[in-house]
């Protein structure tokens, strides 16, 4: 039987949108054609080539974060070609390829902004949470938030670099990891393979804890000197650790396995409660911290890591209706390295 597609107007555009909160099983992104956005002044017009599944977009699915507002349409791993540049915008032209991250914008007068600190801005808005994301066709983008990208990279292997990468870049720096310090990563999904490549290039043994075998097997390819279960004892402690997990008993393995005086860096913007702990955990000068979103500073540095180590992402691609799928996969640990939608 033959099919008849339906002509759409210039305005209207395809989206995956979150209408109401649910499990990932449960579908809860539904298929729609909405008003296509018009970029204003200060911004650009995206039109969609790739955008990553983040973690993030599972809490925000499922209500795990209190949301802003709905219906939103959620992705913050973007990768697009500029389709209208908007007024006052300058360094930008049609067609040309950038990225955007999870931070859309911050106020120019924000304190925090002022000090190198605009991730912790309590006025920031981020994309696909307080504006409209990139599980669409189009997008709009705030220009002075807006990336180019480095050369070698196609579409859907330079998305996750704009979550799960720069988070993963500024936990790492945040745990203070240094060159030939011993390096714990507990969890392996999108932003451990990508963190995992940076520690390796410095001259780091990196020990990985991850429950499944086909997450350890790409740890090893990516250069590992150890893996094992989130339960197992490495050979020796660590100096510097990150949680990528969302579970907050891990956090205590991973003290027990730290060195007087190196740092635990928790990377998840949602994580289940710390367990109540003995203080001989913490004591010896040890840190506790946590990574909260990233800076323009982190982009752009971690997109120049990326091109100097020549990082390279481990993607399985959905089309843009097959969302909630990708959701669900990331959710139950299907997926070995990152999800991402193309267009």
């Amino acid at each position: 039987m033959g099919r008849i597609r339906r002509e759409r107007g210039r305005g209207v555009m395809r989206a995956m949108v979150l209408e109401k909160v649910g499990l990932a099983e449960e579908r809860p992104l539904k298929a729609r054609e909405v008003e296509r956005p018009e970029a204003g002044e200060g911004e650009l017009l995206l039109r969609l080539r790739a955008c990553g599944v983040c973690r993030t977009d599972l809490h925000i699915v499922e209500g795990e974060l209190d949301l802003p507002k709905l219906p939103v349409i959620p992705g913050h791993e973007v990768v697009a070609e500029v389709a209208q540049v908007g007024q006052g915008v300058e360094g930008f032209e049609v067609g040309e390829r950038v990225g955007v991250p999870w931070l859309h914008d911050t106020p120019e007068d924000c304190l925090w902004r002022q000090r190198g600190q605009e991730n912790l801005c309590p006025e920031a808005r981020f994309t696909g949470y307080h504006v409209d994301g990139g599980y669409a066709e189009y997008m709009v983008s705030r220009a002075e938030f807006t990336y180019r990208l480095p050369d070698g990279y196609s579409d859907a292997q330079a998305a996750p670099l704009f979550c799960a990468g720069v988070i993963g870049y500024r936990a790492l720096k945040l745990s203070e990891l240094k060159p030939g310090y011993v390096f714990g990563i507990y969890g392996f999904g999108g932003s451990a393979h990508i963190t995992i490549q940076v520690a390796v290039s410095w001259g780091c043994p990196v020990y990985v804890f991850t429950r499944k075998e086909s997450h350890r097997q790409l740890a090893w390819e990516l250069g590992a000197e150890w893996t094992g279960g989130l339960d197992d004892e490495p050979p020796g402690p660590v100096d510097s650790a990150i949680n990528f997990t969302p579970a907050g008993p891990v956090v205590l393995t991973a003290l027990r396995h730290l060195r007087p005086g190196g740092t635990v860096c928790c990377a998840g913007i949602y994580q289940s409660p710390i367990p109540e702990m003995d203080y001989g955990l913490l004591y010896g000068e040890r840190t506790l911290r946590s990574a909260a979103n990233s800076t323009r500073e982190d982009v752009r540095e971690l997109l120049a890591e990326a091109e100097k180590v020549g990082i390279r992402t481990s993607v399985v691609t959905y089309p843009l209706e097959e969302a909630n799928e990708a959701l669900a996969a990331l959710k139950h640990s299907e997926i070995d390295g990152a999800a991402v939608l193309v267009m």
